[in-house]
């Protein structure tokens, strides 16, 4: 196991302003006004680079996204209405167990070696795995719709592996559209973590890279295509999926496992340590908590949230039961306080820094560390790196 002092490689051409962890007792994250004038500056260019990014993206999904929802509802609005009260009364149960019920048997993996790029990242040996999904849609309406999804239902990941024998393992989700395997390892220091002694397994969400369906217009296209119950269900598939990736890593005698991830990643990690007690520890990453109210702030696509609201005969207070099947806030963590941790940009204008003291609230307020970056620009990501390293080391080599 390398030392904390080992470098992890710091993106080039970024400035060197440290964040920090939120001290015991504080109430928030810092204001503005508490700090130091080269921050202040950091976070407010971040948050301008952001906004231009959350603009393109949001425009992508108006334009690809619409006309499809739009098409649908018109013939299936009634069904949509009854479908989001049907995730409404999964989720006021709070019932993570039934909300997310856990493969019933481990994958028959296949296994391939990922190639020269992969190897030569890693300077070690790398897999590209998949195996047949066991998911079925949670909601019966639509059961026949999922099992039709041909590439969906193929689970993808790509696993770093030693030689000497299954290590502890850390799990990488990535964010929606950012499914490269080659861009994540780089973004997320993969190959330090790999020459610290872990083993590393990026994994491929619903609808992205490989995943997505013929004629998908950018991967994850399908995660939002289906409405707001294809939402749904995406994301229990999510779940469900990454629970069978721990199933494999259990069989091959993986016996500890952590799980960080970005964005619509993060999302998932803490919904994912909503259900399953077997993670030592997990760190979203700037995540999403609450779409619904993103998505308020993203223009153009709160004109798509808009029509959905008049398409499908709905109130706000519908919509947010409904998404509150699959919000880590309708569920308590599985994991203890001490094995939680949350890394948020003060920059961040996709996934606002807001959204994660949420999820720090509800979490007992439990680590969470700043950086003055934005979504995508991890300003002293070397000092979150290192701050990620500590942690993970304790539960997982200690």
């Amino acid at each position: 196991m390398a030392s904390d002092s080992d470098p992890i490689d710091s993106p080039p051409g970024l400035p060197d302003v440290p964040g920090a962890d939120l001290p015991p007792g504080a109430d928030t994250l810092p204001p503005l006004s508490a700090l130091t004038p080269s921050t202040r500056l950091v976070v407010g260019a971040s948050a301008l680079g952001d906004l231009a990014l959350r603009t393109w993206v949001a425009s992508l999904l108006a334009t690809t996204v619409t006309p499809l929802v739009a098409a649908t509802s018109l013939r299936q609005s009634r069904d949509e209405r009854g479908n989001l009260n049907f995730y409404a009364e999964l989720a006021a149960a709070r019932d993570s167990e039934k909300s997310f019920p856990p493969p019933i048997e481990p994958p028959r993996v296949s296994s391939r070696p990922a190639g020269r790029l992969a190897a030569w990242l890693a300077r070690g040996t790398v897999d590209n795995i998949s195996f047949d999904s066991s998911f079925t849609a949670i909601n019966p309406a639509l059961r026949k719709r999922w099992a039709g999804w041909k590439s969906n239902n193929v689970v993808r990941a790509q696993h770093w592996r030693h030689d000497d024998g299954p290590r502890p393992t850390l799990c990488v989700i990535h964010g929606f559209m950012g499914s490269s395997y080659l861009a994540n390892g780089r973004f997320f220091s993969m190959p330090w973590y790999y020459r610290a002694g872990y083993d590393v397994l990026m994994f491929t969400l619903p609808f992205h890279g490989q995943r997505a369906e013929k004629l998908s217009p950018f991967s994850g296209f399908g995660f939002f295509a289906g409405g707001l119950s294809g939402f749904a269900e995406s994301m229990a598939q999510a779940v469900h999926d990454f629970r069978s990736v721990i199933d494999y890593l259990r069989h091959t005698g993986v016996q500890r496992i952590a799980l960080t991830g970005i964005s619509l990643g993060g999302y998932t990690s803490a919904l994912v340590a909503s259900v399953d007690d077997r993670l030592e520890a997990v760190i979203p990453n700037c995540p999403v908590v609450t779409p619904a109210t993103m998505f308020d702030q993203w223009f153009p696509a709160n004109k798509l949230v808009q029509l959905g609201f008049h398409l499908y005969d709905i109130n706000r207070a519908e919509l947010d039961a409904g998404l509150a099947y699959h919000g880590p806030l309708n569920y308590r963590p599985r994991l203890p306080r001490d094995r939680r941790m949350i890394i948020t940009g003060l920059g961040d204008r996709m996934a606002p820094p807001e959204q994660a003291v949420l999820l720090w609230n509800h979490w007992d307020r439990c680590a969470l560390h700043w950086f003055p970056g934005n979504h995508v620009l991890h300003v002293s990501q070397l000092d979150y790196l290192r701050r990620m390293t500590g942690f993970l080391h304790e539960v997982m080599f200690g």
